[in-house]
């Protein structure tokens, strides 16, 4: 089995320090910061097959990351800001609780953040990438991570072998980099289903996102570019699979009327997606020379705009400790930089992944009791100005462990 010489690398005899395993957002923001931070760095992973026509809202920290690592410029035309979150109680239940307005202005920001087709973010990332001449791109399957002592291997398809002193697994929720640092996971499964979808609609959106709280779940009409929205309607099962059965003008008139007819008539766009909700928390996020980013380390349901950006500040993360160890003579892979990123990263992947789960349940659940405490959470949201503004704050960066590339000015 052949391995790649530093001199096939391309990188001028440069031997390789890090290696990326897997080609998506977290994947090639962790390689870019990498890159930037002076490490040479190969990723590694093939380009999915089929396209992806979801979204994410990015917010204001990821954009800051993305404007410093020169990819922002690249891609900002092609997204919408989002300026207002309006929350609606659609459950029909004898206590709901009253609409809850977060603006953008309140907290001194010109925007939240700015929603993005995942394939124009993933196209400005691998342009930007392709920038670096310490970064090299490789298209092809990863087959095997394989940690030692001193390195990481990680073995492509044709049985090429790469080797660095560290390894990013940024391959997924079934990582194979985490089966190889023998890293198990939390997980668990809810009984709902995703439904993605991207619309056209007759009603400007006022570069505002309405989130409607019904039983099954959230239902999220999110601002795209014109009069264009992305969708995400958290339902059961049964429902979702009766949906997906329907015409595009059938399902058009389904999300419009679920909608209450806020942004007019809706017109599907091709490319719907269906995913199962789940969590799942690896249980370290570093061991044996591998770090892990995005849903290699953690998996959240699509509530809250939450997952990427959390993807995001854990690429941040290591490269910012990669960097520092690479500064100061250590071992970038070491035992101290995987214990310095877990600590760096856990409270806050831990605390997102608490308050979507309860926001979630107390959607689903029929006690009383419950359904009453959320709709006096949400009164008070709605009354207690400070009070909204400090989960403005909270819900688009942590209060602490901020990766510098994240630092911006919230008020």
């Amino acid at each position: 089995m052949p391995d790649k010489s530093a001199a096939e690398t391309g990188f001028n005899n440069a031997p390789c320090r890090a290696i990326v395993v897997g080609g998506g957002p977290a994947g090639l923001t962790a390689a870019i910061a990498l890159a930037q931070g002076g490490i040479a760095t190969i990723l590694a992973g093939k380009r999915p097959a089929k396209a992806d026509n979801r979204t994410t809202a990015l917010l204001g920290g990821s954009v800051t990351a993305l404007e410093t690592l020169g990819v922002w410029e690249l891609c900002a035309a092609r997204s919408a800001p989002l300026k207002v979150m309006r929350i609606v109680d659609d459950t029909g239940r004898l206590w709901r609780a009253p609409e809850v307005k977060f603006d953008c202005g309140e907290i001194g920001l010109e925007a939240f953040g700015h929603n993005i087709a995942n394939r124009d973010l993933v196209s400005a990332l691998e342009q930007r990438a392709r920038d670096y001449t310490n970064l090299q791109l490789i298209d092809a399957e990863v087959t095997a991570v394989t940690p030692g002592d001193d390195d990481v291997a990680v073995t492509l398809a044709d049985g090429t072998t790469l080797h660095a002193p560290l390894a990013i697994g940024a391959d997924g929720r079934h990582s194979l980099s985490r089966k190889a640092a023998g890293i198990g996971t939390q997980h668990h499964d809810y009984s709902q289903v995703a439904l993605t979808v991207c619309l056209t609609h007759t009603r400007p959106h006022r570069d505002t996102s309405t989130e409607f709280h019904t039983p099954s779940g959230p239902f999220t009409l999110v601002p795209l570019p014109g009069l264009r929205s992305s969708l995400v309607w958290v339902l059961t099962p049964d429902k979702a699979d009766e949906l997906a059965a329907l015409d595009d003008a059938e399902l058009g008139l389904t999300i419009e009327r679920a909608a209450h007819s806020i942004l007019g008539k809706m017109t599907v766009e091709p490319g719907r997606g269906l995913f199962l909700l789940s969590t799942a928390t690896a249980q370290r996020f570093g061991a044996s020379r591998i770090a892990l980013v995005g849903e290699a380390a953690h998996v959240i349901p699509p509530i809250g705009a939450q997952g990427l950006n959390l993807g995001l500040r854990d690429a941040a993360a290591i490269g910012e400790l990669a960097a520092a160890a690479m500064r100061d003579g250590r071992d970038i892979g070491g035992d101290d930089v995987l214990a310095a990123y877990d600590k760096m990263r856990r409270s806050d992947v831990t605390s997102r992944g608490v308050a979507i789960d309860v926001l979630n349940r107390t959607l689903l659940t029929d006690f009383l009791p419950v359904q009453g405490l959320r709709g006096l959470g949400m009164y008070m949201l709605d009354r207690i100005g400070p009070l909204r503004r400090a989960v403005m704050r909270e819900g688009i960066a942590p209060r602490s462990a901020v990766p510098r590339l994240m630092r911006d000015n919230v008020a």
